[in-house]
Parts: C-alpha cells; sequence; structure tokens
C-alpha cells in the first residue's frame, strides 16, 4: 500500500453525516485512496464548524441537524440503493439511519453505536439501559432481518473498530513467540480456542496520548485532541467492561444486565470516575480511565467459548485511557461540577507542539507476561501524512477508510461488528498511516510496586483480577 494507491472505485452518492474532526480527518483520505469525486459527496451536520475545511476541497456542505422529526426527509432525497451514508455525528440515532439505509438499498459506516440527543445520560433509563451494553443489543437485534442486506458496519473507528484487528494480529504474534504453531483462525470459534490456548486472561485497550499544545486549558474550558462531546457522552456513561471468566471477585458496585449476551458487567458509576492501573511500551505503567466503549463487549463476546450453556472461556476486556494532560485536567473539573459540561469547549489541533498518541491492545496472563501492539503515532507524522488531522484523529479516521473501502468491496454483509471482518485486509489498508506499528514485551503487573506505602486488598496469588488492575 502507498499514500496514493486507489482502492476501489466508487460511483454512487457518499453522505457523511457530522463532520467534527474525524469528519474533517477522513474526507481527504477517501477522496486520496477511492475513486471518487467531491461531487459524489455531501456532508450534512449540525454546526458551521468544518464549513472552511469542506468549501477548500470543494464538497457540499448542509448544517441542518439531524433529528427524530426530520431525518428521513433530510436523507431521502440524498441517499437510495447502492450509495453510502458515513455516519460520525453525536446525538443522532444509529440504529434509525442503519434502518434507513437498509429500507433504501444503501450501505453504512459508523464509529460507535449513539442514541438520540440525551440518551447517554437519560435519568429516566437505568444504568443498564443507557450503557453500550444495551446499545449493542438493540443493533444486533437486527441482524436476523438485515442478513444478506447492504452491509452495515458498526463503530469502526481506532477503538471500537482498528483495535479488533490488532487483537487478532497480537494473538498469533504471541502463539508464534511461544512455540504454539497455528494456522490463521477461519471463524469466531478458531479465535476464541487460540485466545483459550494461549492464556489470555485480560485483554485492556491501553492508550497513553502525550500531545501537548502551546495553549493551556483555561478554567471553565473541555480541552481535547478528539471529539468532546463524544468523550464527555461515553465518559458519563457507566462504567462497563468484559467480565473474564478467571475472575473471583464480583466488584461490590458491579451490576449483570439482565438481558443479551451476559458477556460483560457494568459498575454504578460513571467511567471517567473510574481509574485502571495498565501498561504501555513508552510509558511504562500509568492509571487510564475505565471509558465505556463497545469493543470491551464485543471482544469479550466474539472470544468466549461455551460447553453448553457454560463458558468455559472468556478474557477480561476493557479500555484503560490516559488522554492527553489537558483533557484529564478538563475531566477532573468536569467531574467537580457533578458531570455538567464546562461552559467552553476546545479540540486541540493547530496549536498542538509535540506529543503521540500510543494506541494498542495489551494481552495479559499467557506464557510470556505481557504483550502490547499497537500504533505509535507522533503529531509531525500525522500532519506530514493528512491535513485536518492530529495523531489522535488520525488513528480513528484511517480505521474509517478502511471500514468504507471493505464495505465497498462486500457489499451485501448485513449488520457487522470490527471482530467479524478480515482483520488483515484492515490493516492492509490502515497500516501507511498507523506510524510505527510496535509489539512489545513487558514483565509488568498490576501487582509491581504495591503495598510500599500502605496495605492494600489485592489478590497476590492471581495477579491478572479486575481487582488488581482498579484504582481505589
Amino acid at each position: 500500500m502507498t499514500l496514493d494507491t486507489k482502492h476501489i472505485t466508487f460511483t454512487g452518492r457518499m453522505v457523511i453525516v457530522g463532520f467534527g474532526s474525524i469528519g474533517q480527518g477522513v474526507l481527504p483520505l477517501i477522496l486520496r485512496h477511492i475513486g471518487i469525486t467531491k461531487d459524489q459527496i455531501t456532508i450534512v451536520t449540525a454546526e458551521e464548524r468544518g464549513h472552511a475545511e469542506a468549501d477548500e476541497l470543494g464538497v457540499k456542505f448542509i448544517n441542518l441537524p439531524l433529528t427524530k422529526e426530520n431525518y428521513v426527509q433530510v436523507l431521502e432525497p440524498m441517499l437510495g440503493k447502492g450509495d453510502f451514508l458515513v455516519n460520525l455525528s453525536v446525538d443522532v440515532s444509529s440504529v434509525a439511519l442503519f434502518e434507513f439505509c437498509h429500507k433504501v438499498g444503501a450501505l453504512y459506516i459508523d464509529t460507535c453505536v449513539e442514541p438520540w440527543a440525551g440518551g447517554y445520560t437519560d435519568p429516566s433509563l437505568s444504568p443498564s439501559l443507557r450503557s453500550n451494553y444495551a446499545l449493542r443489543e438493540t443493533a444486533l437485534s437486527h441482524r436476523a432481518a438485515f442478513e444478506g442486506g447492504p452491509t452495515a458496519v458498526l463503530t469502526h473507528g481506532a477503538n471500537p473498530g482498528l483495535v479488533s484487528h490488532f487483537v487478532k494480529q497480537a494473538l498469533l504474534n504471541v502463539a508464534a513467540d511461544t512455540g504454539e504453531s497455528t494456522e490463521v483462525p477461519k471463524d469466531r470459534a478458531g479465535w476464541g480456542a487460540l485466545a483459550a490456548k494461549l492464556g489470555v486472561k485480560v485483554i485492556h485497550i491501553a492508550e497513553r496520548d502525550t500531545q501537548v499544545s502551546n495553549e493551556p486549558k483555561k478554567v471553565g474550558e473541555f480541552v481535547n485532541t478528539w471529539s468532546i462531546d463524544g468523550f464527555v457522552g461515553e465518559g458519563c456513561q457507566p462504567t462497563e467492561l468484559g467480565w473474564g471468566s478467571h475472575e473471583k471477585h464480583f466488584p461490590a458496585d458491579g451490576r449483570r444486565h439482565e438481558f443479551g449476551c451476559d458477556a460483560a458487567i457494568y459498575l454504578m458509576r460513571p467511567g471517567a470516575s473510574t481509574r485502571v492501573r495498565t501498561w504501555t511500551p513508552l510509558e511504562g505503567p500509568f492509571h487510564g480511565f475505565l471509558i465505556t466503549h463497545s469493543e470491551a463487549i464485543s471482544i469479550a463476546d466474539y472470544y468466549t467459548q461455551r460447553d453448553g450453556n457454560h463458558v468455559t472461556y472468556r478474557p477480561t476486556v476493557h479500555y484503560a485511557y490516559h488522554p492527553c494532560d489537558d483533557a484529564v485536567k478538563s475531566v477532573h473539573e468536569l467531574a467537580g461540577k457533578n458531570w455538567y459540561m464546562q461552559p467552553s469547549q476546545r479540540l486541540m489541533m493547530h496549536e498542538i507542539v509535540s506529543g503521540t498518541d500510543e494506541l494498542g491492545v495489551l494481552l495479559m496472563g499467557h506464557k510470556k507476561g505481557i504483550y502490547w501492539f499497537g500504533s505509535r503515532l507522533g503529531i509531525d507524522e500525522a500532519r506530514a501524512l493528512v491535513p485536518y488531522n492530529n495523531a489522535t484523529s488520525l488513528q480513528v479516521t484511517v480505521a474509517v477508510l478502511a471500514g468504507i473501502v471493505w464495505a465497498l468491496e462486500n457489499p451485501n454483509r448485513g449488520i457487522v461488528e470490527p471482530d467479524e471482518i478480515d482483520f488483515q485486509r484492515i490493516l492492509e489498508i490502515a497500516k501507511p498511516y498507523l506510524g510505527e506499528l510496535v509489539g512489545a514485551y513487558g514483565d509488568w503487573t498490576p501487582l509491581q510496586d504495591r503495598e510500599r506505602l500502605f496495605p492494600e486488598d489485592i489478590d497476590h496469588d492471581d495477579p491478572w483480577q479486575f481487582k488488581n488492575f482498579r484504582v481505589v
């Protein structure tokens, strides 16, 4: 793959819903790597942000928020059989949009399953019903009816999305390095059997963002390197994690869902107030936020092994995220205001002066201890590769591009999640934009340097218990 490879030609119409940092960053990638003209693309978004960038690229820009009442009327003239809806919005129901696409015969992709505005924090809903688990179950309930219809790729950004493909490559790398000869598994059962055979107990999506701005965060301002609305929305949802079969200590504030696949649990607190211990090669050990993401549920579900109704193997899976330092300050201030958003928001882009986004998957419990595999992308390289991107956004936007290409190559697959997609094809498309792809082993465990100052309630017999990762 090169930076000018045309992966596929698309002759239909494409509508991009939402044009924040990810929409702006993915548009030049679409124009570069898909045989498509600017006249085939229309942007429909809820604010003026990004209008100048759309004008610069010559793409039609419509500032018109989609609502429950108007989305069909707005989209019906723009989309029909063989067209493509790229959903990068917030506060617009993903289920409503992919139902509409199925009805008219259009393809679809998004980066997360969104509810209508207010769905993440609706006090009339139980924590279980405003979780990513519930959103995923609702989306997947359409799978049987949509089978064989136009492809709808759900949750295919960096994470969720790209990280599911990292997990598969990481499993193959660990197998090779531990002498477990294996062919590339062909299906879900084969991948689950491989993870179980290797003894992987825990998978973190471990991310450390060190990008720094020359404009410090101000009081009353939320600063981040990607969607602020998206980050705050998921940060205010319940803490969620895939719950592994090796776990012995159910959290006191943990709850199981009373429906669905039962692969995950939630805690009775927001994800942005829950911290966990984790590790990446550059940073070493650190504390990350356990922000809910659908990959924590889909990966845990995908790798589950059963004997009848009995679960014989499932890894514990969750996000462990240290955003840029100004975003950490922003979350601290947000929590102090009882999760009411600051009056001012700023997306860091042009003012970033240095830093790297180290995003990967950390597989733990196998013969070699821990193995991190992922992308190490610096701000200077990201800027040189694609306009309108920083290191964080590019890891997302290239995954969106890869998902679009895969959907065009596989147009009649119905509803699919990242774990069900050809990981090698996705990594092939994304690799030129991921900086350094790194695989690194380590000897860290969440028990390292513990109880140095005070006694702690930890499980010394099994370091890979969730209670050992959780910061209390």
